[in-house]
């Protein structure tokens, strides 16, 4: 898999110029209102480097990566809502690039989720989608299994596209969610890249394991501060993208965060398909000589087996999760 295939470069460009953009308008006045610990291990973070004026801190105890000071949640939900960028990509990114997302990422997705399932779980169980979006993994999900999809969604104009495909859909936020308005029995909950834009990832957690019952899983996607891309490109890096993304943990410090917070941990990887091909398509931002070198070097073959090396060895920027409620 490419990232053209998944993110056309001249789209994600232009959401993340709209995005830039907006950060101004949305957060300039409230950027340094609230200093915030290590959402993982609660350490006083170092400053790192500044991004379109959110400041980024590094914990030196988990090597956590998250913006502090952070502006209150109430200007997010403001630009969530009614951003330039917001809007692009609900609407514009969404729809070109549903047909390849549905093939490359939420159709793989689905057979993982369920063979997570059986691995971990019940078969008996339904599954809810936090932040579930155009609803394309439900759809899928739903293809492969006799069970129905719960999907939670914030935005109205999403909301409504699940809706009109047939899917259950809660409106809001899962923090904002009661066990009522959930199906019964054994559940399984899942969120895909969500836990990077949490503004605060501990309430968050909480709150969604006061929803779930003894036995119920967790399974989530989420970005790794110590993956490749990540540490090669730093703050040039497309994936630190505020003000969306606020939070870059990793294996150590998720495992440190979920153990604190009462989950199970029953397994941490980073099954990244595209760090390298990231940095190909960024080769002008690494400043790095060995990884300049292999970039401009290394044949497709020997690409491919450092990618894999990566991801086998903890060491991918996409981290899969799975954790339980005991």
């Amino acid at each position: 898999m490419k990232e053209e295939e998944i993110r056309p470069q001249h789209i994600f460009d232009e959401y993340l110029l709209l995005a830039k953009r907006d950060s101004q308008k949305y957060f300039s006045d409230r950027l340094g209102e609230e200093v915030v610990h290590c959402p993982a291990c609660n350490a006083e973070g170092k400053h790192s480097f500044t991004k379109h004026d959110f400041n980024y801190a590094e914990c030196h105890f988990c090597q956590t990566i998250f913006v502090s000071p952070r502006p209150p949640v109430e200007s997010f939900l403001r630009y969530y809502q009614e951003s330039e960028s917001a809007i692009f990509w609900a609407s514009t990114f969404y729809k070109e690039t549903a047909v390849a997302r549905r093939e490359k990422i939420w159709r793989p997705k689905a057979l993982m989720i369920r063979e997570l399932i059986t691995r971990f779980g019940t078969e008996e169980c339904s599954l809810v989608d936090i932040g579930g979006g155009y609803g394309i993994f439900a759809e899928e999900y739903e293809k492969i299994s006799n069970q129905k999809v719960t999907v939670v969604e914030p935005g109205p104009a999403l909301a409504l596209v699940c809706q009109e495909k047939g899917l259950k859909v809660v409106q809001g936020f899962l923090e904002e969610i009661n066990p009522e308005q959930l199906d019964r029995g054994a559940k399984t909950f899942v969120s895909f890249e969500l836990f990077e834009h949490l503004h605060d990832p501990e309430r968050f957690l909480r709150h969604l394991y006061s929803l779930m019952s003894a036995g119920d899983l967790f399974i989530f996607t989420t970005l790794s501060g110590v993956g490749l891309d990540i540490q090669v490109l730093w703050a040039d890096s497309k994936s630190v993208s505020p003000p969306h993304h606020l939070n870059f943990l990793n294996p150590k410090s998720m495992r440190l965060l979920l153990e604190r917070l009462g989950f199970n941990v029953l397994q941490i990887s980073t099954p990244g398909k595209l760090d390298i091909d990231i940095l190909c398509n960024n080769e002008k931002y690494i400043k790095d000589r060995f990884w300049r070198t292999f970039i401009n070097q290394a044949t497709e073959y020997e690409k491919q087996k450092m990618q894999t090396f990566i991801a086998d060895n903890g060491l991918s920027s996409h981290i899969l999760v799975v954790c339980k409620k005991s």
